[in-house]
């Protein structure tokens, strides 16, 4: 045996002599990482701090696609479309100073929303950190609270280690966006580059918790027993890859099931017992008979204020089971009955093997009473009217026909947000991205070429209003110089929509400051080479949207839709699910 370990050192010895690793500066070792881990696309603008890994990267322009966004927040946004998207790793670079603070809404809003991101900043050479040198800022302390994860790096043999770090931290577990910071001298600086070994284990680190088998049984108890189960799921569910899995558990129990809007797409819209979307704006059945369930089966959600209201009047009649891969976000706002840590792809298999196979046919019937007085008092007129101004539901409607519920829809922030949330069909995975725990306007336009690249083979479609477009319109730039085929449609109804509704019905119609004006979108469009076209009438509506459609490479539709609509239901703030309201 000693025989056997000592040729093994030797030979082990005899390789590091025969590869002794290559000199190689900092920024060619972070592009060689890049590769390492997978990474095709990289969104990012250059700057004085970065530069060096700009330089570098002249020479990688067949490996790694780069995309020159004009704004530093577009390509956080685009970065994190793409990652939405294809379930990778989002990259985005930026320079330091106003390059680096550009990127913090993105990095909030990829923290909330847990999206996988790795940002990589340039900052000034590290003799003249604290200096406040021109350009320089303290990255690291403006993100700790809004990153997973963040690191400076001042010494380039650091390099290779914390990448890996940090595609680690922020793919595995609960998802989420990291930060690394590259002083100037780490990136010129030459170092013996002895290859890019990719992080598996972090000590102190837990991504996943342990699954507990006792709280298994315990939960399937609970299910089996009871007579009026009702599943909400999140966007655990995608994150988790744990689609077929969440399909097989709830069919086998017969359990109506809701979704929030980042947790669309896990099974088909019209799967028969996916009973619609809950919240603030959500489906009409789905929030009243959250009071009345025996048993509330969470997945992959995290009980945000949108979806519960008041949390005092929230569900209080029923057993709770929580499943979620991240044990802060169990007992945080709603009492559990049973926590159920894990990965969901590991948990719900075990939790659908304990479970019986059931229907509930008389329970479903109750949502499906909901449904059709919903269909009765809104969904009706906003999909079919006949008269008056075009709707926005009406627009959603004929893309979904169009589309045949396959299109990708990145949504901005706003009452168009919450009706392509509500009428969009996402008849698969990963077809809904909107800025659901932030709310960013200005999300969807660079979301939308992050999404296109991270799925080629899919339509894109964003759904903008005439507010949140005006707020990130330069990356019609990025699209005009890569060539991106992305659908653009813009539902102006001529005011901030979602505040003028609450200005309607909370402030006595004192509509302040929420009247926007727009410049004549279609001569932007075809200032940056998108052709375009804008409709007002009903009888051209689906000619419009079908030449949107068939244009090869993007385009650009405006469609003037009624000024003063609101979008019903609603739960009022402050109120709770069950007192929401139909109009």
């Amino acid at each position: 045996m000693d025989l056997i370990m000592e040729t093994a050192q030797q030979e082990v010895l005899s390789e590091q002599k025969t590869n002794p690793g290559i000199e190689m500066k900092g920024s060619a070792a972070l592009l060689e990482g890049l590769l390492a881990e997978g990474v095709d696309t990289i969104f990012g603008y250059p700057g004085g701090a970065i530069m060096p890994i700009y330089d570098a990267l002249y020479d990688y322009m067949d490996k790694l696609k780069h995309i020159l966004v004009r704004h530093e927040q577009g390509g956080i946004h685009a970065g994190q479309g793409y990652a939405r998207a294809s379930g990778k790793v989002g990259v985005v670079f930026a320079t330091s100073g106003p390059g680096a603070t550009n990127l913090v809404t993105g990095l909030a809003d990829a923290q909330i929303d847990s999206t996988p991101l790795v940002c990589i900043t340039g900052q000034v050479f590290a003799h003249l950190l604290g200096t406040d040198a021109f350009q320089e800022i303290d990255i690291i302390n403006i993100t700790s609270p809004i990153t997973k994860w963040n690191y400076q790096i001042t010494d380039a043999t650091e390099i290779p280690e914390i990448l890996a770090k940090a595609f680690y931290i922020a793919r595995s577990g609960r998802p989420g966006p990291v930060l690394i910071d590259i002083t100037k001298n780490a990136q010129l600086q030459k170092f013996n580059f002895e290859g890019y070994k990719p992080c598996a284990h972090i000590r102190s680190y837990r991504p996943k918790p342990i699954v507990r088998k006792e709280y298994i049984a315990e939960a399937a108890a609970l299910i089996n027993a009871a007579k009026k189960p009702f599943v909400l799921w999140g966007q655990g569910v995608l994150l988790g890859r744990a689609e077929q899995e969440f399909k097989a558990f709830i069919e086998k129990t017969g359990i109506p099931s809701a979704w929030t809007i980042l947790g669309a797409g896990a099974i088909p819209s019209d799967h028969p017992l996916n009973v619609g979307m809950l919240g603030m704006h959500g489906n009409y059945g789905p929030n009243v008979l959250t009071n009345e369930c025996d048993v509330l089966i969470a997945i992959g959600m995290r009980f945000d204020d949108r979806v519960t209201g008041r949390l005092d009047k929230y569900a209080k009649q029923a057993k709770v089971i929580h499943l979620d891969i991240d044990p802060a976000e169990i007992d945080k706002n709603v009492q559990s009955t049973v926590p159920v840590w894990g990965d969901c792809k590991e948990t719900l298999p075990l939790l659908m093997d304990a479970c019986d196979a059931k229907q509930h046919s008389e329970w479903m019937e109750k949502f499906r009473g909901f449904e059709r007085e919903e269909h009765a008092e809104v969904i009706d007129n906003e999909l079919f009217p006949t008269t008056g101004e075009l709707t926005m539901a009406e627009v959603i409607q004929v893309l979904n026909e169009l589309t045949k519920g396959e299109a990708i829809i990145v949504s901005d922030v706003g009452q168009h947000q919450m009706i392509a949330c509500r009428y969009g069909k996402f008849n698969k995975t990963r077809s809904n991205i909107t800025s659901g725990g932030l709310g960013t306007m200005g999300f969807a336009l660079p979301a939308a070429i992050g999404a296109k690249f991270g799925a080629l083979d899919r339509t894109v479609v964003a759904v903008i209003g005439d507010g949140g477009i005006q707020m990130n319109i330069q990356e019609l730039g990025t699209i005009m110089q890569c060539g991106i085929d992305v659908k653009i449609i813009v539902l102006n109804n001529q005011f901030l929509g979602m505040v003028r509704q609450w200005q309607e019905l909370f402030q006595e119609k004192r509509y302040s400051f929420v009247d926007i004006t727009s410049p004549d979108y279609i001569k932007v469009a075809d200032a940056y080479g998108i052709p375009g076209s804008s409709v007002s009438k009903r009888e051209d509506l689906r000619t419009a949207l079908q030449t949107m459609l068939n244009t090869n490479g993007s385009y650009f539709l405006e469609v003037m839709v009624t000024k003063e609509n609101n979008v019903f239901p609603m739960v009022p703030q402050g109120c709770s699910v069950s007192e929401i309201r139909l109009k």
